[in-house]
């Protein structure tokens, strides 16, 4: 019989890219989101449910429906760039929702993407996964507490792979990216906080969805854990975004500002709501951040096949191939670009 998988914030830009992985294994994609989805984009066979995680009718009915079941891929969630309360109820009562639906409806296990956002700014590196968990902001705090609840559904007996993935990107990834994308195209100086002798590590999406391929079929007593998921081969954030300029062939070139007053500017801009960058973005751009991803390569063979610099290229290329088609319109998911606000003017300037 076809595995039938439901991936919750299917419209997403990991749920699109998700789909497609899954269909190459032949599973059946049921696809959950609060946005419509565009068919066009998805593998032949794909269905569609258009409805919030948050409301148990909506995720109970979609199981039904469209089941049975085998497994649930959590990865709906509101974005840092959404408002606190969409981000609290979303990210944490949404997940109590999927899990105790899913749970209710004989659904063997339920993959729930959080973040490695839970850690945190910590000073030691690597990161591994027992860490202490100190989110910053709305974000960040509701992934920790999202995983509290996991935790306590795994204590009573059911299947909850946990996995945190790096900043990942990829074709079609917009966002935070699209604004580096669209800088090196034009040819500026690209601003890094420091000098960029800081280790940043990445996560092309593909990695991310044969991680947790890995983590929805293996078998329990290897899953029922939390993984981190980041690229094995990422250097500076200086040679990184220098390859990235290099490969473009414009003009573009890396610029180091100094840290300490651009982090105070970008954090005025954010208060005053002139500026797409918040405080994780900014506040981890000129340090270390880099995970551990020894537990699922031993427990899930799991080896990521991009670096942080393939991951960059890969993901210029589709923007410059697809850039006449992006418009105008801006938004606050990964899928959309985001208003450069007062970035706009300086990028005239750089």
């Amino acid at each position: 019989m076809t595995m039938r998988v439901l991936v919750t914030g299917g419209a997403g830009f990991l749920g699109v890219n998700l789909a497609h992985h899954l269909s190459m294994q032949g599973v059946t994609v049921i696809s959950l989101d609060i946005a419509t989805s565009v068919a066009a984009e998805y593998p032949p066979g794909t269905i569609f449910r258009v409805g919030d995680v948050r409301d148990p009718g909506t995720v109970s009915r979609t199981l039904a429906e469209t089941g049975p079941i085998d497994v649930v891929i959590h990865a709906a969630a509101a974005l840092p760039l959404w408002r606190p309360h969409d981000i609290r109820t979303t990210n944490i009562a949404g997940t109590h929702t999927v899990l105790d639906c899913a749970r209710s409806a004989g659904v063997s296990r339920t993959v729930f993407i959080s973040s490695t956002a839970v850690y945190g700014v910590p000073d030691k590196h690597p990161i591994d996964e027992t860490d202490p968990m100190i989110g910053v902001g709305p974000y960040g705090e509701s992934k920790v507490a999202a995983e509290q609840i996991c935790a306590a559904y795994r204590a009573q007996g059911y299947c909850v792979p946990v996995v945190r993935p790096k900043t990942f990107l990829g074709p079609g990834r917009l966002g935070v990216f699209q604004i580096l994308y669209d800088w090196v195209f034009a040819g500026k100086r690209i601003p890094i906080l420091g000098p960029g002798h800081n280790r940043y590590q990445l996560l092309e999406v593909g990695d991310l969805c044969d991680a947790i391929w890995r983590a929805a079929t293996h078998a329990s007593d290897r899953v029922n854990d939390t993984f981190n998921v980041g690229a094995s081969r990422f250097a500076t954030v200086a040679e990184d975004v220098g390859d990235l300029c290099l490969h473009a062939g414009t003009r573009a070139q890396v610029f180091p500002v100094p840290a300490w007053p651009a982090k105070t500017a970008l954090r005025i801009l954010e208060a005053v709501n002139l500026s797409p960058l918040y405080r994780w973005v900014y506040g981890t751009a000129d340090r270390d951040s880099y995970v551990s991803t020894t537990k699922i390569s031993e427990a899930l063979d799991w080896h990521p096949r991009h670096s942080n610099a393939e991951a960059l290229i890969h993901a210029y290329d589709w923007y410059v191939e697809h850039r006449s088609e992006l418009g105008t319109s801006t938004g606050v998911t990964h899928r959309v670009a985001w208003d450069q606000g007062a970035l706009a003017l300086l990028k005239k300037i750089l």
